[in-house]
Order: structure tokens, then C-alpha cells, then sequence
């Protein structure tokens, strides 16, 4: 009887331990799975980021050939612009390629930065090229011929600082054993200085002119693997596991066991197939409602005319003409905004009145928001802000977060929602503030991914889309934490109002 008391003693240490690895093998997989998620968001937020410096040097490039050395002026306020709205972006300069012309620039550049500087653009064959800055070792050089031709004057060059790009307000990132690196493609550390052994995540940047290579990793220690109390439970857990094998019920734990699993596996797949196809009804309920409106019109229009032909009023068939026209139309941009969706491109903007949206939107929403009790409020200026975007598109994006500041304000006493609209010396903002209860923090950090959403009949498309519609304008679209309920801002560079060709 001892042996067998012994024997069964060594027997329970055994489970014990191997109960122990395994809550250490999933603790491991579970921060594993957790550094790959946050580092491939980062991934993406720093390739955006990114992706907005080569617009910075179009531009620029387009300023400095078009003033022809002129109007530096011109060049150092548009700089100083850039620098201000995007802080990552600490110094422009404007090199020249002749060595009698002096360089222009946002801060002072030593005579061996300049020269770094010119060999670098002379030897670029028309791809921007990276070079690591002398002066600071987390900052680097965007480099790129100006015009991008053999007949290039200038070499543009933008200094980075890197530490932003990888800049995050997650709480992730916050913790001590977490670390991040970032290094230029040839292996020269930007940020942190992480052991490729070490190294959990790796991958360049999404970028053809800035393939940086972001790094990340994680120490876990015992108390990280093993939390006290998880592993507590783990063990109670096994040896009652392990006593209810020795009276014989291993086999029905076990069998329990598996029917509880095909049982979640089968209510997971109804779940999912189900919010496939309310995700397929909601836009496809989206896009009957938004035809039905131009459809109507066009039907309309089509038998007034009619019957001004059978009448022989030729004189006012004209107009009715354009009207069925011009509705044929509104149908078609909502089918292209459709198909933008799948297959984003960038259409013609033009100027217009930012002023004028936000006046649609609330004579399509007013009535909705009256019968859900919600009081709908707005403060725009009184002379024009105007922006280069397309305004049905402008339109569609307030649309949806007015509509979404509403829907969330059901059980709210006194809902509210506001419109505020002002414009900065260059830029238009457009705050959306409720006082609902505010965004649900646990998806913040997806608030803008598709299929993200906490209603139960929603398709968690409508921020994903309204955030690409704004950057296809060069604009933001962000979620201001810290305020009462929810507040969403709309970012846009201001035009000329005078301006009417497309960008």
C-alpha cells in the first residue's frame, strides 16, 4: 500500500508540473500572440505614416521647381507648415546641386551634412534615398532629386525623427519588458537596439522610399509565465483532475469535455455565418436606401417629360432633362463610391463650402434625430470654409459619424449632439461631440478597422470607410480621447475658394 501511495504522490507531481507548463506554454503563446498583434498595428500606423512623406516631397519638389530659386519665401512657410502639422518632420532643406547657390532650410545644416546630402541625390536613380543624420542618431535624411530627372537642381531632403513613427499612447507599449526597435535597411539603429535572436517581430515598413525595419520583443520572466494565481488555480485544478482519473471519471471529464467543444464550434460557426450575412444585408438595405432617393427622381422627372412631349412644351422639357440628368448622376457617384470601397482610387476633388455639407446633413438627419429625442446643434463661421474634396463624399463621412453620435444616445437623458466647425490659418476642423457614453476602450486601439463594432446589427464598416474618404482628401480623421462621451475630428487642408480646377 505505500508503494502504491508513493507511486500515485510522484504520479500527482508529474501533473502537477506538466499542468505548470503548460499554463507557462500558454501565458508565453497568449503575450506572444499579443507583441504580434500591437506590433503589426504599429506596423501599419508607422507605414502610413510614412506613406505621407512622399506626398510632403511631391509637393515640396512642385514648390522649389516651380519658384526656381525665386522664392524661398514660399518654400520655408510651406515647410514650416509641414513641420508644425506633422512634429515628426523636424527640418526641410533645399540643397542645391551647384555649390555656388546656398541651401535653404528650416534649421542650420553643418557644410558636411550638405555635402552628405548633394552626393547622396546624385547618386539616387530616381528612388528617394535614406541617409542616417550625423547629428542625431534617432533622426534620418528623406532624400530626393528635385525635379526627379536628369535634370535634377536641387536634392529635397526631409529629417525624420524616428522615435515618433514609432510613437504609441497604447499601454502596451508602456510596460518594461516590452522594447522596440527601429533601423534603417541596411541594419543602422534608428530606435532601440534590439538582438536580432531577441527579436519577436520583424518586418519593413510598407514603404518603397522607406523600407525601415521595425523590431520588437518581449522578456518574460517566471512572473509573467507563471501569475501567482493562475498558477494556483492550474494547480488545484490538476490534482482534481488527477484524483477524479484515480475514482474512474477521466472518462467522462473527457467526454463531457469534447461535446462542450463541438458544441462552441458549432454555435462559432452559426455565429459567424450569421454576421456575414447581416453584414451582407446592412449594405445591401445601405444601398437600396441611398438609390431610392435619385431612382425616384429620375422616374419622376422622366414622366413630367413625357408629358410635356405628348403636350409639345418642348421649351420646358429642357430643364426636366437636366434634372433626370443630374439624379442619373448622384446615382452613379453612389455606385462608384461603392466600388471605391473594394477598390480605392482617387477621383477629381474640387473646392467647395465645407459649411454647405454640414447644412445637407442636418436636413437629412433632423427629422431621424427629433424622433429619437436627440437635439442636433451646430456652429459653423460665418464667412466659407472651403476644402478640396468631393463633397458627397464629405457629406457621406459627416453623414455617418452624425448618425452613429445619435444611434448611441438611445438611453441618454437630454441627448446632444454638436457640429462645431472653425478653420486654423491652414486647415478646416470639424468636431462631432455627443454626450453619450462614449466609445467602448476596449476597441480603441481597432476603433478605424473594418468590422469593428459593438452594435449588434452594425457592419463596422462605416469608420473604416469615412477615415479612408478623409485621407484620400489629405486629411484626418481621429477619435479625441479624454472627453465627455465621444468626440470625432475632422482634419482638412483649407484652398483658395477662388480655385476650380481639380487637383
Amino acid at each position: 500500500m505505500v508503494g502504491v501511495h508513493w507511486r500515485n504522490v510522484f504520479g500527482g507531481l508529474i501533473v502537477v508540473a506538466l499542468g505548470l507548463a503548460t499554463l507557462a506554454a500558454i501565458q508565453f503563446r497568449s503575450q506572444m500572440n499579443e507583441l504580434e498583434r500591437e506590433s503589426s498595428a504599429l506596423h501599419r500606423s508607422a507605414s502610413q505614416l510614412v506613406g505621407q512623406h512622399d506626398a510632403h516631397l511631391t509637393a515640396l519638389s512642385a514648390i522649389a521647381v516651380a519658384s526656381a530659386g525665386q522664392r524661398p519665401d514660399l518654400f520655408l512657410e510651406v515647410s514650416a507648415a509641414i513641420s508644425r502639422f506633422y512634429p515628426r518632420i523636424k527640418d526641410v532643406y533645399l540643397v542645391p546641386f551647384d555649390k555656388s547657390e546656398g541651401k535653404i532650410g528650416t534649421a542650420p545644416l553643418s557644410a558636411e551634412d550638405v555635402s552628405a546630402i548633394r552626393q547622396a541625390a546624385e547618386r539616387s536613380t530616381g528612388t528617394p534615398v535614406l541617409l542616417p543624420s550625423p547629428s542625431d542618431a534617432s533622426h534620418y535624411f528623406l532624400i530626393k532629386r528635385s525635379p526627379n530627372s536628369d535634370a535634377a537642381r536641387y536634392a529635397l531632403t526631409l529629417e525624420i525623427d524616428s522615435a515618433q513613427l514609432i510613437a504609441s499612447d497604447a499601454p502596451f507599449w508602456s510596460r518594461k519588458n516590452v522594447h522596440i526597435g527601429l533601423s534603417l535597411p541596411e541594419g543602422a539603429s534608428l530606435v532601440g537596439n534590439i538582438n536580432p535572436i531577441d527579436a519577436r517581430f520583424s518586418q519593413a515598413l510598407t514603404s518603397v522610399s522607406q523600407p525601415l525595419e521595425i523590431e520588437t520583443s518581449m522578456q518574460l520572466g517566471p512572473s509573467e509565465l507563471l501569475p501567482v494565481w493562475q498558477a494556483l488555480g492550474v494547480v488545484a485544478l490538476v490534482l482534481f483532475g488527477y484524483v477524479a482519473m484515480l475514482v474512474g471519471l477521466r472518462q467522462r471529464t473527457q467526454l463531457k469535455q469534447a461535446e462542450r467543444d463541438a458544441e462552441l464550434a458549432r454555435v462559432e460557426a452559426q455565429l459567424t455565418h450569421s454576421m456575414r450575412v447581416n453584414a451582407m444585408g446592412e449594405m445591401a438595405s445601405g444601398m437600396a436606401h441611398e438609390l431610392t432617393q435619385p431612382l425616384t427622381a429620375i422616374l419622376a422627372q422622366l414622366q413630367a417629360g413625357q408629358r410635356l412631349l405628348n403636350q409639345g412644351d418642348t421649351e420646358r422639357l429642357s430643364p426636366v432633362l437636366q434634372d433626370a440628368v443630374a439624379q442619373s448622376r448622384r446615382g452613379a457617384a453612389i455606385l462608384e463610391r461603392l466600388r471605391n470601397w473594394s477598390r480605392p482610387q482617387r477621383g477629381q476633388l474640387h473646392a467647395f463650402d465645407l459649411r454647405n455639407a454640414v447644412q445637407n446633413v442636418i436636413a437629412l438627419l433632423s427629422a431621424d434625430a427629433e424622433s429619437k429625442h436627440t437635439k442636433i446643434e451646430f456652429d459653423v463661421p460665418a464667412s466659407g470654409v472651403f476644402v478640396m474634396a468631393d463633397q458627397v463624399e464629405m457629406e457621406q463621412v459627416i453623414h455617418n459619424l452624425v448618425r452613429n453620435a445619435v444611434e448611441a444616445q438611445t438611453n441618454t437623458p437630454e441627448a446632444r449632439v454638436e457640429i462645431k466647425l472653425k478653420s486654423t490659418s491652414d486647415q478646416a476642423v470639424l468636431d462631432v461631440v455627443d454626450n453619450g457614453p462614449g466609445v467602448d476602450p476596449n476597441i480603441l486601439p481597432n476603433l478605424f478597422v473594418p468590422f469593428t463594432t459593438t452594435r449588434d446589427e452594425g457592419t463596422g464598416l462605416g469608420l473604416a470607410l469615412s477615415q479612408r474618404l478623409v485621407e484620400r482628401a489629405d486629411g484626418e480623421l481621429t477619435h479625441i480621447s479624454g472627453q465627455t462621451g465621444a468626440t470625432f475630428r475632422i482634419i482638412l487642408p483649407l484652398v483658395d475658394h477662388a480655385k476650380e480646377d481639380d487637383r
